[in-house]
């Protein structure tokens, strides 16, 4: 199983209990030590549930991202993700900001992407995509 990075949608499904995808989060920490997610999904995780004011649900996440590496941007990976939105942009397959930050930090560390947003990330090209709910 190659080092991937996990979108904030497929964090949201773990949180929820999905079943494939915790059984897809075993399986990959039976070969590595940490999950990794980025700043850009630990922000839109964060910012969800305080909208919504689910304390537990946050309580839960913050003790899970304790536990997780949290991958912050650099300055390769924000020039990586500058490719990716001129080349979308040129093509006219524009993606969004959020997503495009998120592969920026996949691209720089070759590493894969989980997601269930297959949709947008199979626009950016040399991004390698998973999807953990399926």
């Amino acid at each position: 199983m190659r080092t991937a990075l996990l979108d904030t949608n497929i964090i949201s499904f773990f949180l929820r209990g999905h079943e494939r995808v915790v059984a897809n989060f075993r399986a990959y920490l039976e070969e590595h030590d940490q999950i990794n997610l980025s700043i850009i999904s630990y922000y839109e995780v964060v910012s969800g549930l305080m909208h919504r004011n689910a304390s537990k649900r946050l309580q839960t996440f913050l003790d899970f991202s304790q536990q997780s590496n949290v991958v912050n941007l650099t300055n390769q990976s924000v020039t990586a993700s500058s490719e990716v939105y001129a080349d979308t942009r040129a093509k006219g397959e524009p993606v969004d900001d959020i997503d495009i930050l998120i592969a920026g930090v996949a691209l720089v560390n070759d590493w894969v992407v989980v997601t269930n947003n297959t949709k947008h990330f199979s626009k950016i090209k040399g991004l390698e995509i998973e999807d953990w709910t399926k």
